[in-house]
């Protein structure tokens, strides 16, 4: 029973999701985070730690972008999903 109901449930989560309602006032905030820190490594001279910290976040926008596709996400519908996806936990603030 558990599983029909979530098997009935996935188009309907699916539609909603990509209904173009994205929550996107977080991200600029965890954008400015990104950004502020790797100015500060880019000051303290540490191109090591710079490129890592900016690898991650690439690779994770591009993990996130993949996902989206494969959801069915396609245009500037998934750069937007996967912008929220990637820099969204700056609204914690």
């Amino acid at each position: 029973v558990r599983e029909q109901r979530f098997a009935d449930e996935r188009p309907r989560r699916r539609a909603l999701r990509n209904s173009g309602w994205i929550v996107l006032w977080r991200a600029p905030v965890g954008v400015t985070v990104v950004f502020i820190a790797r100015v500060v490594l880019a000051w303290f001279d540490e191109p090591v730690a710079l490129g890592i910290v900016g690898g991650i976040f690439l690779l994770w926008f591009a993990i996130a972008l993949t996902w989206v596709h494969a959801d069915g996400g396609r245009g500037r519908h998934a750069f937007r999903r996967a912008y929220s996806a990637t820099f969204g936990w700056g609204g914690g603030f």
